[in-house]
């Protein structure tokens, strides 16, 4: 055990007195004291040798010693306040010297019992060892000078030194003290605050110096074998009384063959632990701590090892918390389609702008390609060239009818209701280039009921044209009451009734959800669908529905007049084409349900030039046939056969 050491200088009567404290449960000489007491003596002497700092005055200083005992340290003190060799406090019996300051200890405790006796004396305390805040213990530190930064400043610069070295994964060692009760209720949620974690905590029993400090550590270390099996690479250790701030490297016993401890002013130090395989700094490494700020003196040539409870989350990962695990402690879960990380250890994946996508490894947004059938699309060039084909065939037929006008086949069946079937036609091939190219305002608002109401008037000229030839059939009966409604007056109020029904459907659905350009951002993960809206699915239903209505009867009265004599024979075909024309659209809505984008729209493109053709050729094929290649058939009397 160390004894205390006094000394005495004065000149006219001033003294300061300083109080260290040395620990009675070690018998060994604490050279830290010892330097301490050299260094007072020394800077008393330089002042008192200088005249231009202290003129006319001589300081003197008195060292005494508490052995780390509160009731030693109030009878020091009271010994300060009474008469040279006289424990007498509050008698002065010999004012050669006069008290005017005193020093107090390393340990904040200590300064604190200090303070309760001097205060009341109005003596100016200095606390050099660390710091003690306004409501430390619930003492009154007006006269308290303290020479060291607030330990949560200090703190602040640790947690920077772990952020920087990317250390989130500490194990902690406290002093087994109040002092180390009230680090863990500041120091803890700081941590926790700034992305750190503890694996566990360690209560160290109460030590004087950085090296006693160090060796119960390594005692410690040899009986938990858990410190052995952390993933922690950084020991953190709190303690008041070192004012040791270097980096230093130590053989340990055990798997511990080099450790690097990082101290600081106010007693805390940091354990880095490394394979002896990999040495990563040299003895003498030094850190300066401004604030809350730390600095590299010289720069290690090696990578510093880190400290973290699991790898990190690569970009294109987020975390996901560990049930029963400290938020430390996660998994690393990918990014799903449409969300992206860009960061390491992200909380959560961000979400793409809709008009972008997530790349495959899920690190970044990528802009997605605009889509829609244009005429430079080889699909959408094959179907515009078989539109217009289609189209200027139509027209061919129709001027051929017009030019054999006066034949008997082309008079036998309705010659007008066959030049309005064949205009109509020739408009529901073009009516599908309006569902080519970019969709825009009119466009939009055309290519659904412009198509409905063309079809429409196409299959009430087939309804109509079959109904007449058996209207005329049966009127031909004796005592008919039918001969009225046989005339073209009567197939023209058909075709047009029927067609303002669908008419009056594309009316209404446009005043009320009418079809408008719009952009499907969500059904193709790496493509904006540029597409028409059709305002009211239900609607759209309706015109299809409304032509297959008409298509149906036109089927059932084409049906029943296949059997008609040879003259009116045109009802078989017309019952090929009807079949057809329902198949094509029965197949159509499962077909245009299950597609997006443009292979959409190019199945209702199919659809509409399939179902046109096969009108145009089963209806009219034969007959040009006839009055192409087979004229001689092209007569009356072979047209009329007799029962």
């Amino acid at each position: 055990m160390q004894k205390p050491s006094q000394y005495f200088l004065s000149n006219n009567g001033r003294h300061i007195c300083t109080t260290w404290f040395t620990s009675i449960t070690l018998y060994r000489s604490l050279l830290k004291n010892y330097q301490h007491n050299l260094a007072m003596v020394f800077a008393v002497k330089e002042i008192n040798g200088n005249p231009n700092i202290l003129s006319n005055i001589t300081l003197g200083f008195h060292i005494l010693n508490n052995y780390y005992l509160a009731r030693m340290t109030y009878k020091a003190t009271l010994s300060l306040l009474s008469s040279q060799h006289k424990f007498l406090p509050n008698f002065k019996c010999d004012t050669q010297n006069k008290l005017i300051a005193v020093v107090g200890g390393l340990n904040s405790e200590m300064s604190g019992n200090i303070a309760t006796i001097v205060t009341k004396y109005k003596i100016n305390q200095l606390a050099y060892g660390s710091f003690m805040s306004a409501h430390s213990n619930q003492l009154p530190v007006s006269s308290l000078y303290q020479m060291v930064p607030n330990e949560a400043t200090q703190y602040m610069g640790v947690i920077r030194l772990f952020h920087h070295f990317q250390w989130t994964w500490i194990v902690l060692f406290v002093a087994d003290d109040d002092s180390g009760d009230k680090f863990m209720q500041i120091m803890v949620p700081m941590l926790s605050e700034n992305g750190i974690c503890f694996d566990f905590t360690v209560k160290l029993i109460q030590q004087t110096y950085f090296q006693e400090v160090v060796d119960v550590l390594f005692m410690q270390i040899e009986n938990l074998a858990v410190l052995s099996q952390t993933k922690a690479n950084v020991h953190f250790v709190y303690g008041e009384n070192s004012s040791m701030f270097v980096l230093r490297l130590m053989e340990l016993k055990g798997d511990f063959d080099v450790t690097n401890w990082v101290t600081f002013p106010n007693g805390s130090f940091i354990r880095l632990k490394v394979g002896s395989l990999d040495p990563w700094a040299s003895p003498g490494e030094e850190l300066t701590l401004h604030d809350d700020q730390i600095v590299w003196h010289r720069t290690f040539n090696q990578v510093l090892p880190l400290s973290v409870c699991n790898d990190h989350c690569l970009p294109g990962y987020s975390r996901q918390k560990k049930e029963g695990k400290k938020f430390c402690c996660y998994n690393c879960v990918p990014c799903p389609d449409g969300m992206f990380s860009d960061q390491i250890d992200m909380d959560s994946c961000i979400i793409c702008p809709q008009d972008q996508y997530s790349n495959y490894n899920k690190n970044q947004c990528v802009a997605k390609e605009v889509s829609f059938l244009s005429y430079e699309d080889p699909v959408g060039t094959l179907l515009a060239t078989l539109a217009i084909s289609f189209s200027l065939i139509t027209a061919l037929l129709l001027g051929t009818f017009v030019k054999h006008q006066d034949t008997p086949i082309v008079k036998a069946n309705n010659r007008s209701l066959t030049y309005l079937l064949l205009i109509s036609l020739a408009h529901c091939f073009l009516s599908a280039l309006l569902f080519i190219g970019e969709p825009g305002d009119m466009t939009c608002l055309l290519r659904q009921t412009s198509f409905g109401i063309i079809f429409s008037v196409a299959i009430s000229s087939v309804l109509a044209k079959t109904l007449t030839v058996v209207l005329a059939f049966m009127a031909t009966k004796p005592r008919s009451r039918l001969r009225p409604l046989v005339g073209k007056r009567q197939a023209y109020s058909l075709v047009l009734s029927c067609s303002l029904v669908q008419v009056g459907i594309c009316v209404l659905w446009i005043s009320t959800s009418n079809p408008f350009p719009d952009k499907d951002l969500h059904s193709l993960k790496e493509t904006i669908i540029l597409e028409c809206n059709e305002g009211s699915a239900a609607m759209f239903f309706c015109v299809l529905g409304y032509m297959g209505f008409l298509a149906a009867v036109s089927f059932m009265v084409a049906f029943l007049a296949r059997k008609l004599p040879d003259s009116f024979n045109e009802a078989k075909f017309i019952t090929f084409s009807m079949l057809l024309f329902c198949s094509v659209w029965l197949s159509f809505i499962p077909s245009y349900l299950s597609t997006k984008g443009k292979s959409m729209v190019a199945v209702e493109i199919f659809s509409i030039l399939i179902s046109s053709a096969g009108l145009l050729g089963c209806i009219f094929s034969p007959k040009i046939y006839i009055i192409v290649l087979r004229p001689e058939l092209n007569r009356r009397k072979l047209l009329v056969k007799k029962k």
